[in-house]
């Protein structure tokens, strides 16, 4: 039987099958064994083949091929992955410029892991209702830097309802994860969103002004005017995952679009004579927060190397 994961609680999966059952499905045991280099081999998303058993649950017994996948590198181990979601269309990064601030570097991490995979990105900016004019006038020049650079950006607030309507229209048909940092308020726009999704929220840590983990696992849920979000537990840092040095700046589409200039075909635009990146760098063509976020995952190559960046 041919099913959709749209549920992983870690050590189960509930998979929906084409003509509409629910199994609650383990993995195969010799399944685990073919040298997949992740915390988690099925991910929600993923079409897989299912085996009924007796007791009313079944065994995931393959995986379809994915047309994409969003990974990272996973928490626990650094020479392991862990696969975020599988076959989406979109991926919505939600971000915050306070309460907490996500740092340009953690989104600049998710957006080339995106394009690496070949997953369209949007930029969510929530809590608009909260920031003071010094914050909107920061987030307005953030949304303006990555509309520059290529990407949608939207400011919205799950609050007020302000932007919500135009992110609606963009997730409509679509399979969309939503990620991005704990305490972003992911939990409470996908209420918004999908109000039976009743998904827990909670205030931020008074002490660090960062989010507490309400989501669990990942899930996938259905909008009533056509389409799904795959909700994700926030994350706190994001380890790009299996990049050569060579091809970092391809996920850097200004910096790739710029360093075809450059003297040298395998400049690394750090410290090559006839550089046209560090050139454009300093004529502030390119910007410097995606300069360093280009030259923090170049030091990702060291295995032993995790980190997740501040404000510019």
């Amino acid at each position: 039987m041919t099913g959709l994961v749209i549920r992983n609680t870690g050590s189960w999966y509930d998979v929906l099958t084409d003509d509409g059952q629910l199994f609650a499905c383990k993995v195969k045991g010799t399944f685990r064994l073919r040298g997949i280099r992740s915390t988690n081999p099925v991910a929600v998303g993923d079409v897989v083949e299912i085996k009924p058993l007796a007791d009313a649950n079944a065994l995931i017994t393959e995986i379809h091929d994915r047309r994409n996948y969003i990974i990272r590198r996973a928490s626990n181990l650094s020479k392991q992955s862990h696969i975020i979601a599988a076959n989406v269309d979109l991926a919505c990064l939600i971000a915050t410029v306070a309460h907490p601030e996500t740092s340009t570097t953690f989104i600049d991490r998710f957006i080339a892991s995106a394009e690496a995979y070949r997953v369209p990105v949007c930029l969510v900016f929530n809590k608009t209702d909260l920031y003071d004019e010094d914050e909107r006038r920061y987030m307005d020049a953030v949304i303006a830097l990555y509309r520059n650079v290529g990407y949608d950006a939207l400011a919205v607030s799950a609050v007020t309802g302000e932007g919500v309507d135009a992110l609606t229209d963009m997730l409509h048909d679509k399979t969309t994860l939503f990620s991005g940092n704990s305490g972003v308020g992911k939990s409470t726009l996908l209420n918004r969103l999908v109000p039976e999704a009743q998904a827990r929220t909670a205030e931020l840590s008074a002490a660090h002004d960062q989010g507490l983990h309400t989501t669990t696992f990942s899930e996938m849920y259905s909008l009533a005017g056509g389409g799904r979000i795959i909700d994700t537990p926030g994350i706190r840092g994001f380890g790009t995952f299996d990049f050569e040095p060579s091809e970092v700046s391809h996920y850097f589409r200004e910096i790739f679009s710029i360093g075809h200039d450059c003297r040298f075909a395998n400049c690394t635009h750090t410290h090559e004579p006839g550089c046209a990146v560090r050139t454009a760098l300093e004529n502030h063509y390119i910007a410097e927060s995606r300069y360093t976020s280009y030259l923090s995952m170049l030091n990702d190559m060291d295995e032993d190397k995790y980190r997740n960046g501040k404000r510019g």
